[in-house]
Order: C-alpha cells, then sequence, then structure tokens
C-alpha cells in the first residue's frame, strides 16, 4: 500500500521542493521509500511513496518506467493476479526486470493498452500511468473503490494525489469550502463522490480512469466496469462448492506478499470466514480485535473463540469512553466530514495490529455480496409475499421513487433530510441544499434490477464505496497498515449477479451461500450469533456530556455555521445519531 501524488503544468516548471512536500505529507501511507520523476521539461512530476509487500528490493522502486523510460507508473495497491499476467506477457516476448506487480501494469498496457488492461487486472488500486509517447496521462481506480485517489484540475495545471491533505500542500488549490458538499455530508454522513469538501478538488469514482492531453489539459472520464445483472438458475449444491472455491482462491490470491499477513477478527460470519480460508494457507494466523469496556456484547470474546478453535494467535485490546478523544486526531486522518460510527474501533484496531504486522485481511464486502443487511432483507420480504401477485408487484417496483425513499429511509441513521436542513443550517447556506436530497442513490438506483439486486447495488455505490471502504483505507493506512478484502472480488460479484436471487439468498439463513460454506467449521456460537455491527456498546454514542464539550465549543457554532437554537433541540431530544 502507498501514496502517490502528480503534477502536469502547462506553462511552468513543477517546483521539486513542492512535489517532495506533497509526497512527504503520505508518509504514513508509504514509509519503506520514496522517489520523484520529472519530465525532460519539468513540467510534468510523479512521486510515491512505498509500503513494501512485493519485492522488497530496489528493483520495485516507484515511480516505474518501461525500457524505453517513456512509460511511467506510480501505483499505489495491489494486482493479485500480476503473476498469471507476468506469465502471458513473458510468453508474448516481455522481459520483466522485477517480481513486482507494478511492473506487470506497465507491460500490461504496452501490450493491450489501457482498456483491456484493465478488463484484465484484480485487485485494489489507484494509479497514474504516463505515457510521453501518446502525449498522456491515465489516472485508474479500482472498480470498488478500495483505494482513494483526488484531484484538481484548471487552464494551468492538473495535479493528484491519494488524499485531499496531499493536493492541499501544492499551495495553489484554494480552500474553499463547497457548501453543496457540506449539506449532502448531513444526509449521507459523507461527501458522495465526485464532490469533496472543497471546491477546486474532486473524488475519482470507482471504476473510473481519467484520460488527460498533457499538452492542453483536455480530459475525458470513463466508467470501465459495472455490474450487469441475469436471471441465471444453477444447482445449490454446485452452487456452493464453486462460491467456496471462489472465496478460497480470492483469500490465496491476496495472502501473495513477501511480508506476513494477519487478519482483523470481530467474530461475525465474515472476518471468521477469512480467518478459517486463511488459516488452510498458513498454520497460525494473527487475529486482532477490539472489546469495549462492560458490554455484554463485546466482540472481542467471539472473536477468541473464533481464534482458538482455527488455531490462531489473538490479540485484543479493551476500550474504554476515553477512546472517544480519538476524533480529534480524526479530522487530519480523514481530511473532510465522515461519521460512520465504528471509525473509532477501526482506527484502534488498524493500530493495534500495526504493532505486529504490515497487512492484515478484513471481511468488507460480504454483506453487499451475500444479501447480509438487514435492510436488504426487509426490501426482499415486502416485495415478494408469496400471495402478491407478480403484475402488481413489477408496477411497483418499476417505480425508482418507492425504492429510493425505502433506501434512504434504511440508511437514515441520524439523517437530516431537506425540511431539517432548512433548521440546521445558517439561512445564508440555504442555498445550497439540494431540491432532491436524494440524488446521489437515485443516481445509482437500477429499476432493471430485482428489489434484492437493486438494494445490493445501491450499497455497493453508496454505503460501502463510500463510507466504509473510506474509513477503513484512512484508519489502516494512518498507521501504515495495508487492508485486502477478499471479498471483493470482482468475479465474485458478477457471478451472484448474474443469478437469480431466490438462488442465492434464502430469508431464513443470513448470507446463505457463506453460511453453507462455514457452517460446519466455526464454532455453533458464532454460525447462530445475531448480526451485529463493527461498533460500540449504545451508551459510547449517548454521552450528552462529550458532545456538549465537542459542539458547544466548537466553529459550527462559533462561526454560525449551524443553528444554536436547533442543536438546543437535538441536546434536549437526546438525539444522539444527529449528535455523532
Amino acid at each position: 500500500m502507498c501514496g502517490i501524488v502528480g503534477w502536469v503544468d502547462y506553462k511552468s516548471e513543477v517546483d521539486e521542493q513542492k512535489i517532495t512536500q506533497m509526497r512527504d505529507t503520505l508518509t504514513h501511507r508509504g514509509p519503506d521509500d520514496a522517489g520523484n520523476y520529472f519530465s525532460h521539461d519539468k513540467k510534468i512530476a510523479l512521486a510515491h511513496r512505498r509500503l513494501s509487500f512485493l519485492d522488497l528490493s530496489m528493483a520495485g522502486h516507484q515511480p516505474m518506467c518501461n525500457e524505453t523510460e517513456r512509460i511511467w507508473i506510480v501505483l499505489n495497491g495491489e494486482i493479485y493476479n500480476y503473476k498469471e499476467l507476468a506469465l502471458e506477457l513473458s510468453a508474448k516476448g516481455h522481459v520483466f526486470k522485477s517480481s513486482s506487480d507494478t511492473e506487470v501494469l506497465l507491460h500490461g498496457y504496452e501490450e493491450w493498452g489501457i482498456d483491456k488492461l484493465l478488463q484484465k487486472i484484480k485487485g485494489m488500486f489507484a494509479f497514474a500511468l504516463l505515457d510521453e509517447n501518446q502525449q498522456q496521462l491515465f489516472l485508474v481506480r479500482d472498480r470498488f473503490g478500495i483505494k482513494p485517489l483526488y484531484y484538481h484540475a484548471s487552464d494551468e495545471r492538473f495535479i493528484f494525489g491519494s488524499e485531499l491533505k496531499a493536493i492541499l500542500k501544492s499551495g495553489v488549490v484554494n480552500k474553499e469550502i463547497n457548501y453543496s458538499s457540506f449539506a449532502d455530508y448531513f444526509v449521507y454522513r459523507y461527501i458522495p463522490s465526485p464532490k469533496t469538501i472543497w471546491k477546486n478538488i474532486a473524488k475519482l469514482q470507482p471504476a473510473h480512469y481519467i484520460k488527460l492531453n498533457i499538452q492542453n489539459g483536455v480530459y475525458e472520464l470513463t466508467e470501465y466496469w459495472e455490474l450487469g445483472s441475469k436471471k441465471k438458475q444453477q444447482n445449490t449444491k454446485q452452487l456452493v462448492e464453486e462460491i467456496g472455491f471462489m472465496i478460497e482462491n480470492s483469500v490465496a490470491e491476496h495472502s501473495r506478499s513477501d511480508v506476513e499477513i494477519g487478519s482483523f477478527l470481530s467474530g461475525g460470519y465474515d472476518s471468521s470466514a477469512i480467518v478459517y480460508y486463511l488459516s488452510k494457507i498458513k498454520s497460525r494466523v494473527k487475529n486482532f480485535s477490539i472489546g469495549f469496556e462492560n458490554w455484554d456484547a463485546s466482540e472481542h470474546q467471539y472473536a477468541a473463540m473464533v481464534s482458538e478453535k482455527l488455531n490462531g494467535v489473538n490479540t485484543s485490546l479493551i476500550a474504554g469512553k476515553e477512546s472517544l478523544n480519538i476524533l480529534k486526531k480524526l479530522s487530519t486522518v480523514y481530511d473532510e466530514p465522515i461519521a460512520d460510527i465504528s471509525i473509532i474501533p477501526t482506527y484502534l484496531v488498524s493500530q493495534l495490529a500495526s504493532l505486529q504486522i504490515k497487512s492484515v485481511m478484513s471481511g468488507e464486502g460480504a454483506d453487499e455480496l451475500f444479501g447480509g443487511y438487514e435492510w436488504q432483507k426487509q426490501y426482499y420480504k415486502k416485495w415478494h409475499p408469496e400471495n402478491f401477485s407478480a403484475k402488481l408487484k413489477n408496477i411497483f417496483i418499476n417505480r425508482s421513487e418507492n425504492a429510493v425513499n425505502e433506501y434512504s429511509q434504511a440508511m437514515e441513521m441520524g439523517k437530516f433530510d431537506r425540511a431539517v436542513l432548512f433548521h440546521l443550517l445558517n439561512p445564508e447556506l440555504h442555498q445550497f441544499i439540494p431540491d432532491d436530497t436524494d440524488w446521489f442513490y437515485r443516481s445509482h438506483y437500477k429499476p432493471q434490477f430485482s428489489p434484492l439486486k437493486s438494494f445490493q447495488y445501491l450499497d455497493i455505490k453508496c454505503f460501502m464505496a463510500e463510507l466504509v471502504l473510506t474509513k477503513v483505507d484512512r484508519a489502516s493506512m494512518a498507521h501504515s497498515l495495508e487492508v485486502r478484502v477478499p471479498f471483493l472480488d470482482h468475479e465474485l460479484f458478477e457471478k451472484i449477479f448474474e443469478l437469480d436471487e431466490s438462488v442465492y439468498f434464502k430469508p431464513g439463513i443470513t448470507k446463505f451461500l457463506l453460511h453453507e460454506n462455514i457452517k460446519n467449521v466455526l464454532p455453533p456460537q458464532i454460525i447462530n450469533r445475531k448480526k451485529q455491527g463493527f461498533v460500540g456498546p449504545d451508551s459510547y454514542y449517548m454521552n450528552m456530556d462529550w458532545y456538549k464539550e465537542i459542539i458547544y465549543n466548537g466553529k459550527l457554532l462559533s462561526e454560525q455555521v449551524i443553528n444554536k437554537t436547533f442543536v438546543h433541540t437535538l441536546f434536549e431530544n437526546k438525539d444522539h445519531w444527529r449528535l455523532w
């Protein structure tokens, strides 16, 4: 895992000191090595901070070039099928000077071009590839948005980086708040792509790439991958075996590394399954878990149970209310507002793991893949009663307004809708409140999908890509820890989405296809355990004195950005989710 930055200037030379300063704001993402590249005319610069996992020698140093030194690349991420692609490219005559996955991208681009290359690679990645022969720069982000990438485009220059702080360090991008993003934040708990908190910086959306003409600054945005939907039937026993094999294969690919890989472990289905499959590859897996004091449902006890069953080594940390103070650090970690309720435990477990190891696996993506969220189940149940006629069902399902409203309500934890925003925000900001506060959900709703798949797709594009994966990336990289997510294998998702939902989703069995593969290898207490998010106890989030100290002494009130009278109402109602 790494940090990347770059600068294309259409008029002047790039300042070497500035690009180095930008690069080094990302030292936490890559403390092992650093490098810069400047074009012959000094108008283009690429820079890289490295966290080394493959080919730990200097042969893996970045920025990396091809043999002619006309194609350059900086990569943040991992290409999991790099060995297979290297063999294919070698058979075509390509000669490799390293055993790194980065070099596979260079040769793959030379052989196939950008579009075919992106169809072939599997992994989590954000990379920039400069082709000086074609006078083009490509910026690419992985299919699910596991790795971040931001950019600033103007008439004078194009700047990109793995985090907002790196772009701001350039000193040429004004810190002007995008107040429409600010309003969106209160609706979604995050700022949806392609927006950021800043007017002049955008997020590159998942599964997209930019092609920039480095001479005139003209660029185009292309979506290179999108999930389709079919209604294929398949024998259940055969399907369970196939999915089990695909998960095992994904874990094996994700375990490719020249350093040790452990796992986060909560004791739930998803992380326990990852540890099970990883334990088939290595004998004793190092697992890391977080618990909370004075809480019967604390997850560390379930994690210990799984770790013992699978002959692992479990390390736990028990958090108390004092861990709320970590929130003060997180504005620097995240760079823009985010209100996921598990940002603190995620930060803590990342810190814990980083003391022993450089990389862990995690279970993100399983709920999106197998239909494990409660809101997915409820929507499925509502639109699939046995006595509901197909004709009447289709009349309602095809009305996107109904589906988007229901999804918005499912995501509502602490939501401020349009009417509430008019009470919350300073009147001068009312102009920035969107007419349709659910615009982001609406943009990703697929009316042609079945009811369950339409919610799964919204979760993939919205909840997971924008909130969950952002949380995990920043919390882990703040501690120079790489998190790999084997469930986020695009071939697994393509497989599930080609099936009729009745084949893979059973209302009475949580995550049916996963359940059938792990039911006989994990303790019954884990298999029968009620689903629980990666959170603390309710009391942890209901500390009114803590909220008062932070909010009443904060700039949102002192600079009259939000309405003090309305905030008083939130406190009177002990509305802790909106306060959070």
